[in-house]
Parts: structure tokens; sequence; C-alpha cells
């Protein structure tokens, strides 16, 4: 009988992946172990192993297509043998027709089998979480979407499609349909056809006239927004713009970048340490003889080695905020901002506090080398406490990190600069780098967190006593 093969969860947080590619053909022979096809999840990209031998007899899916996790995606049997029909069939792509010696039709004109009830929790639409939460929190009824996932299933690029195609309006003009009495029209003549306060028609008069308009009550006048006025482009010549999906990775970082604006109260303060210290430790290394393993140590490796050992004498900000708790933790799970072709990721060194300099400057490049070869693995990229991200190489100065939440703070890294100090009544330019500390100004009030920049700054300017203290 043939075998179903399921999408394994791939970490406790993915909910779903994207097919990039099927490496077995319906058809086609496949042994226990063999990858079966490779999978994307909003983190990294694996490969699905097939856990049983056989033909590929179907494929449900196709390349491009989002598979809920837990869910059917393939059949594994011998020539001949029969799938089973099912609902998981319905986004079938491929499929081998069973062998058979005869077929048998229904009579013409026999009436056909009445079908089988329906449980009542199955009429519902399915949605994924993710979807239902936004909506929840955006005010939007769901029951009406028609959903783009699989089998129909609403998904979050569902939800965000309607909550765009609603009316906005100007904080008056929301105000004003709160209390009631007012319809609102389906383009105002506000800024991108934004809906002013001169633009509402009163209910009475909307009842009388004969241009259409959208009547909004208050429970829901908060949830209404216009959509966005968008000028058509010129018509442009062929090959003269790239369209890009937004999916994957990318798609992740658009929505959290996003989310993490709009749920944190974000503050950033810039300082800056001397880095001579940093400097001259750094060409040693270097120069070091190659036996001893030292070379390969990098300024971001010192930094990333001086917020590690620094965290610990500040629980506020090596913590969590879930809305209503805040979770300090006594060891540090240090995330550090990567840059790939697929997007920026963030791989977590755990309990990076109790490793040496090497140890961390290995466990650091093994996982930016997992990250760029997509080898990386989801339960890498989470439980992170705190991140640090290093612009440095790039020139640039200052600039202002955005928080990862639940995370309440996040190190940017900036380029070594002169800096003119003055030092027995003489200005000398010493090499100082920049840090610049964002916070969750909800959790983190600003003296904390100028406090550790201070505290961080001493270390990094002390790294070498740091490293034998």
């Amino acid at each position: 009988m043939p075998t179903p093969i399921v999408m394994p969860k791939q970490g406790n947080t993915v909910e779903s992946v994207i097919i990039v590619d099927w490496k077995k053909r319906v058809g086609e022979r496949i042994e226990a172990g063999d990858t079966l096809c490779e999978v994307e999840t909003d983190k990294a990209t694996m490969e699905v192993p097939s856990p049983v031998a056989g033909v590929l007899l179907k494929t449900l899916y196709s390349v491009g297509d989002e598979v809920p996790v837990m869910t059917t995606i393939a059949w594994i049997g011998e020539p001949g043998e029969a799938v089973p029909d099912g609902e998981e069939q319905a986004g079938s792509s491929e499929e081998i027709a069973p062998q058979t010696t005869a077929s048998v039709e229904a009579p013409t004109g026999a009436p056909a089998p009445p079908p089988s009830p329906v449980p009542a929790s199955d009429l519902q639409t399915p949605i994924s979480p993710r979807a239902r939460h936004l909506a929840e929190r955006k005010g939007v009824d769901t029951s009406a979407l028609k959903g783009s996932g699989p089998g129909g299933r609403i998904i979050e690029r569902d939800v965000q499609a309607a909550i765009a195609a609603q009316p906005k309006l100007t904080p008056v003009a929301k105000a004003m349909v709160a209390e009631g009495g007012y319809a609102v029209p389906a383009q105002g003549s506000g800024p991108g056809g934004r809906i002013t306060s001169k633009d509402l028609v009163r209910a009475e008069e909307q009842e009388s006239a004969s241009a259409p308009a959208v009547r909004a009550t208050a429970p829901a006048a908060a949830a209404v927004q216009a959509p966005a006025f968008v000028p058509r482009p010129a018509p442009l010549a062929p090959g003269e713009v790239e369209i890009i999906p937004v999916k994957g990775v990318r798609k992740v970082i658009a929505e959290r970048m996003l989310q993490s604006l709009q749920t944190t109260a974000q503050l950033t303060i810039h300082a800056s340490a001397d880095a001579r210290a940093l400097q001259a430790l750094r060409r040693r290394f270097k120069e070091s003889p190659e036996a001893m393993g030292l070379r390969g140590i990098t300024i971001n490796d010192l930094v990333l080695f001086a917020v590690a050992r620094t965290l610990p004498t500040h629980p506020g900000l090596n913590a969590l905020f879930n809305g209503t708790e805040i979770h300090q933790y006594r060891s540090v799970h240090l995330g550090v901002a990567v840059d790939t072709p697929r997007g920026l990721m963030v791989p977590v060194i755990r309990a990076a506090e109790t490793l040496s300099l090497r140890q961390l400057s290995a466990e650091a490049k093994r996982l930016a080398a997992a990250c760029l070869e997509s080898k990386i693995t989801p339960d890498e990229l989470t439980g992170g406490t705190f991140t640090v991200t290093n612009l440095g190489a790039f020139g640039v100065e200052s600039f202002t990190p955005v928080l990862n939440p639940p995370q309440v703070a996040i190190l940017g890294v900036c380029a070594i600069q002169p800096k003119a100090v003055e030092t027995d009544g003489e200005v000398q330019f010493i090499p100082h780098i920049g840090l610049s500390l964002t916070i969750n100004h909800q959790v983190v009030d600003g003296a904390p967190a100028a406090r550790f920049l201070q505290a961080l700054g001493q270390a990094i300017a002390a790294i070498d006593l740091l490293l034998v203290g």
C-alpha cells in the first residue's frame, strides 16, 4: 500500500515551508534517506529526505507552493498502486495513473451516490495562526476572505491584502465616524485618496443619495483604512524592470521589521569606545604563529566577546518582553546578524559568556558559514536574548538598529574613526569604535542602557585585560 510522505516540522516556530525543488520526479525510484525535495522555511533552506523506499507515485504540491508542516506532500509505493483519494490531494500537481486491466463505468443516468456528511468544523475556512492573529489585531473579518494558501487556507498575505483594500481616514474623520451618524465614501480628497472630515457624508443624506458609499459602524471605524493611491506608471521597455516576489526569508524580514517598529517603543543611543587596544590585539593575532589558531580572530569577534562578558552584569538588557512579562536571562544567547544573498539572518551563539575568545570566534564563523550555505537549522536561528549587528566594515559611523522582538536591545557596531580627545591639555586624535544601542523603551530606561554602553566601552578599551579576567 502506498505510503504518504508528510512534511516534517522544521523547528518549533515554523508553520509552513515553500517547496523550492523536487529532487525526484514522479515515476522515479527513491531509496530511504534520499532527498525527496528541497524546501525553504522562513529562516533557511533545507532538504526533506524520504522515510521509505519505492517509486514516487504522486506529488501534491508544485515548486513555489507554500505547504503547512505536517501535511502530506507526496505518495511513495510500488508501480501500479493506486493513491488513496482524500482531501489532501486537492493541490496535487503530478500523479502516476494506477495500472488496471478493465474499467467499469456507472450506467448512464444512474444516480450519483449521496455525498458524505461534512462535519460542521470542516465548513469553516481554514486559517493560519499568524493570519488569525493579524486579523484580530487589525479588526478584519475573515469570514468573507478567500484564502490563497494550500487547500484554500487563509494565510497572512490574504489578511494584509484585505487591510490594504480598506479606506484610510484622517484622525478627525475616524473620530467622527466612531461617534456615529456618518458614512465613509470609497475615496477622499486628501493626499493619496485619504478621506478627510469634509468628505464624510451624513447617514441621512447617504440613504437618499445615489452615489455609493461605504457605511462604517462605530466599532469597525478604527479598523477602516483607505487604499493608498498608486499612480499608473509610464510604459516601460521590455526588460527594464525586474519583478521579484517577496517570499521566504525576504518576506519574513519585511513582516518582522514592520512589526518590530509598530509594536515596540524604540530608542537609539550612540556612544564610542577607545579602539587602540582592539587594533593592537588584532595586529598581534594576525602576526601570531599559525599553530596558535588566532589569525582569524577579527575586531567583530573581540566586540562579541566584550558584549558577552558585559551583559551578565546588566540583566535588564539581556531579556525578552512578551507584552506582559519581562524574562531576564543569566546566560547570554548572543544573536549575530549575518548578511546573506537571501537576506539578513541572525544565528545564535548559545551561552556566549562561557566561551573563550577562540571558541566564540569559531562558533560565530561556523554559524555564518551555515547561513551563507543555506545549511543553518531553524533551532540555530531561535532563542537569542541580545543581538549584535556590525556595519563598521562599510564605513558606517552610526545607525539605528531595529529591534529583534521579543528581545529588548540590539547593539550596532560602527566603523573605527579618529576622535578628538583632550589629554593633559592637548588634543589628540584617538581611534574610537562607534556603538549604537537600540532599546525597547517600554522595558528599558535610558539610564540603564547608558550604563551598559559605558561598561561595554570600558571593556572594549581594556579588551586585553578582559581576556585574562
